[in-house]
């Protein structure tokens, strides 16, 4: 699959050109799902015979990373759906096909979003502050809230989990709820620094019920290797970091464009394309993105190919999403210096972009998180050490 077949130039121009709007109006960008829905983009990751791309993993990072240099926003919000569809795949490749009736949902044009974030939680996979109450039917009663839910004014699809504390052990029940479903109450609350378009309001379950046959896991508390947590840390870490990626490729076009139109007074007016320092600061940011680039879609291959990492894995999928994402601000952040002034004003794209680009340090998992991960990966955990070591 190529990503500029699936988003062609001229989509991303117009995509580009409303994502200011849907930024300065603080509203879901409905033009660009139009456009998207109408390529059959939220169809990427379903196999070809449903009438879906068949994009591997790899091949949806790099669309995703194409498309949010057009429209960021847009970008991080549709990720939550291609997690899902992603998810599937990873899963049935590896014998699991609990996620059959996503795939089919997406297939018949519904949108999924994820509702795994929560204030206060910063377990996020692997605990829950959402009470999350069996019933006797085999049903679940979900009490809770959940933040960061994207895609809030379309999804029709909202996964989610909670804390099920009935039994001797507790366990994290996901399952699918349906728009619409009694006691889930959508907020108007989006009013961010950046990221505006992505519409990811809070989300209050008060005693929603999903029935048995949408329950798709049911999971110990705590870190773990179950091939469910596997599938979300994969398809999110990757997708999300290309994203990023895509921010910071276009922070490079805004300065490569800007380096041979801008000239310098102080060296006889000539460009600063020519000014050694000037170049060396672009070297450095191509250099800072392809590195986090090839490593971030190595992995994602690595997904596809059913590679075995066993206890790398983790490393393996943190370490590029935290790669990517510093790449991304770092790579903003040294535009702002080659386009100059000028970038400073609200208007200017890389003013937003460097908004949007802030978000990434609030995503799973965050900077300290991946250290900690590295740390418990070569050392062990802590007083694992012998004392007299």
């Amino acid at each position: 699959m190529d990503p500029c077949e699936v988003l062609p130039d001229d989509l991303l121009t117009d995509m580009r050109e409303r994502a200011a709007r849907s930024d300065g109006e603080n509203v879901f960008p409905d033009d660009d799902l139009e456009a998207l829905h109408d390529v059959g983009y939220l169809k990427l990751m379903i196999p070809e015979e449903l009438g879906g791309h068949g994009a591997t993993l790899e091949e949806a990072c790099q669309a995703q990373r194409r498309l949010a240099t057009a429209a960021p926003a847009t970008a991080l919000a549709v990720n939550m759906h291609l997690i899902w569809s992603g998810m599937a795949r990873v899963l049935s490749e590896r014998g699991d096909n609990s996620l059959t009736q996503v795939v089919q949902d997406i297939a018949d044009g519904h949108v999924y979003a994820l509702g795994i974030s929560e204030a206060g939680n910063d377990a996020v996979l692997f605990d829950s502050v959402v009470n999350a109450e069996r019933l006797t039917d085999g049903s679940y009663r979900y009490s809770g809230t959940k933040i960061f839910t994207s895609l809030s004014p379309v999804w029709t699809r909202l996964g989610v989990f909670g804390r099920d504390d009935s039994g001797a052990e507790p366990r994290l029940v996901h399952g699918i709820l349906h728009r619409g479903d009694e006691g889930v109450h959508i907020h108007d609350d989006w009013n961010t620094l950046g990221m505006r378009a992505s519409q990811s309001c809070s989300t209050t379950l008060k005693g929603a019920i999903i029935p048995p046959e949408r329950i798709v896991a049911s999971l110990p508390v705590g870190p773990n290797q179950e091939p469910f947590v596997f599938a979300v840390f994969s398809n999110f870490l990757l997708l999300l970091g290309s994203v990023y990626l895509g921010i910071g490729e276009r922070a490079i076009d805004l300065a490569v464009e800007a380096a041979h139109y801008r000239t310098s007074r102080s060296a006889g007016n000539r460009p600063f394309a020519d000014d050694l320092q000037i170049r060396d600061i672009v070297a450095r940011m191509g250099l800072r993105q392809m590195n986090a680039r090839v490593a971030l879609e190595a992995t994602a291959r690595d997904v596809d190919e059913l590679a075995e990492h066993g206890a790398e894995w983790f490393p393996r999928l943190t370490g590029a999403k935290l790669h990517a994402t510093q790449a991304a601000r770092r790579t903003v952040e040294e535009a702002l210096e080659v386009v100059g002034g000028s970038s400073f004003r609200a208007g200017h794209e890389l003013s937003r972009l460097y908004r949007d680009v802030a978000a990434s340090v609030y995503h799973p998992s965050q900077d300290r998180s991946v250290r900690a991960t590295y740390a418990q990966w070569l050392l062990g955990p802590i007083g694992a050490a012998h004392p007299d070591a």
